[in-house]
This record gives structure tokens, C-alpha cells and sequence, in this order.
């Protein structure tokens, strides 16, 4: 058992949450921070590490895993406790307003507020039907190294903003990328997609995987036209399914704080319908959202300093200028 004794306790160690820990060590808040993960860095270093990040200020591409190693290194400054491999599991909130949670590695963290980061929760890739005897073998969900995609006939399957990013990202690293999608629309943003179009990257719409060939891997993929039954067969070593993933918030869930499906709705403060609990990233909603990284980071400074005045009314909520 670990105990420890906190101004603020972070549930979370994605972006939102190590943002919300520089910032609460501007303030001057000890804290702890938390994640089921064993690494910090949340859904970035657990689905996309090596995928280019565009949407961050100031970096014009930014590798997830760079991204996450450097606000690692700016919220380490302040001397947080991480707590890597901790499922938050128990809440509780005293008489005197104050919190005890409690991790299933039998961590207990007592603290003065507390901010949830946790954006999807835990999350597992949604399969691509049929294909399961290729898992390990050539099929995959999850990219952490580049170089596994080196001179492979790569199949990118999915319609999203992640099968557009990575059908870009493997183009001058696979011998030739193929990406299709079962509608004739994307869910893409317009100028990714349009890169696309005008790359080299094959791409067939209202089209799905029919079957998989191959004895030790994967050899071809026979895919089939949706609109007209006509089938094709692929050159195809390797398949990459981009497919979206299924969340779930564990006992997060189960706490007794207002959520909205699997969202907690927030004030312009950050906060929840608990006092002292705040929230920041893909977890909240209020009217307006828009789940970014970008946004995540200024949702977490809005947090932090609104902790900062909860705990202690006569300080202001606006801190001032880092560079004053």
C-alpha cells in the first residue's frame, strides 16, 4: 500500500492531464497524478504514438510520442507523483469536503480537489470482421513503430481521420499503400483528405475486405464492391484496420458525479456537479466542444487555476503571465 496526502489529485496522465499538472505546479499545488497505462500519454501513446500530431500551436508536425515526452518533461519540473499503472477504482468525498480515492494497486491518495482526465477511459479496437487468425500475423490495430510497415504492400482500412493520417504517414514507407472504405463519404477533415487523393495511395470506396490469403501471413486480400458485388483481389502483406475503438470509463463510471453518457458536463470553470471535482479533455462536454488535443490543454489550465482559487478563495483564478 502507497498513501499519500495531495492538494490535488489528477486521474489521468494523457495531455489534459499532464497540462493540468504544470499548471497546478505554477500554482503551487502538490498533486498526484494517475493512469491505468504503465507510460503517460493516454489514448496518444497507447493508439498513435508515431502518427504526426497538426493541431498543436507551435509545432507544425509533432510525433505523439515527442509531444507527450515533452510535456512529460515540463509538468516533471514541478515534481508530481505519477502513479503509472493504477486503475482509479474508489471516491469518496468527507464531510469537510475533502477526497479519498483509491487505485486497485491499493494506492490511497487524500486530497483537497480533484481534476478527471481520463478522455475515452479505457478503450479496445472495434475488429475487422473474419480476420481474427490474422491478429499477430500481419493484421494490426495499433501502430507503435514505423519501420513495421518498411516495404509492405499495406491495406489501410476505415474512413476516418486515422486511416487518412496513416495511409499519408506509411506512403514513402510501405512499397504501396491501398486504403479502403466501405462508404463513398470520409469522416476525414478536408485537407488531409484531399492530400490524399493527390498522393499515391489507392483508394476504393463503397468497398470492404471480402477474405484474407495467405498460410503463414498474409499474402492477398480479396475485397469486395458493396454497391455491385464485383470482387478484387490485392497484392496485400500487411492490413492495417483504423476502425475506431470502443470506451469505456471503468469505475469512473460508478462515481457519484453527474455524467452525460460517458461525458461529464462542465461550467466555463471546468467544473463538475461535485464541489471540488474539475474536468479536462475528451471527457467533458458543454455546448461548443470540440474534442482536440489543442483544446484539452487550454481546458486543463482553466482547471488547474480554478482549483487554485477553490482551495484557497483569496487568491485569484487568473494567474498572471509565466512570462512576467
Amino acid at each position: 500500500m502507497s498513501e499519500h496526502q495531495v492538494d490535488v489529485a489528477i486521474v489521468g496522465a494523457g495531455p489534459a492531464g499532464l497540462y493540468a499538472a504544470t499548471y497546478c505546479g505554477f500554482r503551487g499545488l502538490s498533486m498526484v497524478g494517475m493512469d491505468s497505462l504503465t507510460e503517460p500519454g493516454g489514448q496518444i501513446t497507447a493508439l498513435y504514438p508515431e502518427k504526426e500530431i497538426h493541431d498543436v500551436a507551435g509545432f507544425p508536425a509533432v510525433t505523439g510520442r515527442e509531444l507527450v515526452r515533452q510535456c512529460m518533461k515540463q509538468a516533471s519540473a514541478h515534481e508530481p507523483t505519477f502513479l503509472l499503472g493504477h486503475v482509479a477504482e474508489g471516491f469518496t468525498r468527507h464531510d469537510d469536503g475533502t477526497f479519498t480515492l483509491t487505485t486497485d494497486q491499493d494506492a490511497v491518495i487524500d486530497t483537497r480537489a480533484v481534476i478527471i482526465a481520463v478522455g475515452l477511459g479505457r478503450f479496445t479496437p472495434r475488429r475487422l470482421p473474419g480476420t481474427e487468425a490474422y491478429e499477430g500475423r500481419g493484421l494490426d490495430y495499433l501502430v507503435h513503430d514505423l519501420d513495421t510497415m518498411r516495404d509492405e504492400d499495406l491495406l489501410v482500412v476505415g474512413g476516418g481521420d486515422s486511416a487518412v493520417d496513416w495511409a499519408l504517414t506509411f506512403e514513402p514507407i510501405a512499397r504501396s499503400v491501398t486504403l479502403i472504405h466501405r462508404r463513398d463519404a470520409f469522416r476525414a477533415h478536408e485537407g488531409p483528405l484531399a492530400r490524399l487523393m493527390e498522393s499515391s495511395v489507392e483508394v476504393l470506396t463503397s468497398t470492404e475486405v471480402a477474405e484474407v490469403h495467405g498460410e503463414d501471413g498474409i499474402e492477398a486480400v480479396e475485397v469486395v464492391d458493396n454497391r455491385t458485388d464485383e470482387r478484387r483481389v490485392l497484392k496485400i502483406t500487411r492490413i492495417l484496420a483504423a476502425l475506431g475503438f470502443h470506451a469505456n470509463l471503468g469505475p469512473v463510471a460508478d462515481w457519484p458525479i453527474n455524467l452525460e453518457g460517458r461525458q461529464l458536463p462542465v461550467n466555463r470553470r471546468m467544473e463538475t456537479d461535485v464541489p471540488g471535482v474539475f474536468a479536462a479533455g475528451d471527457i467533458t462536454i458543454y455546448d461548443g466542444k470540440l474534442k482536440l488535443v489543442s483544446v484539452s490543454f487550454g481546458e486543463a489550465v482553466v482547471a488547474a487555476n480554478h482549483v487554485a482559487a477553490y482551495l484557497d478563495p483569496s487568491v485569484r483564478a487568473f494567474p498572471g503571465y509565466s512570462n512576467a
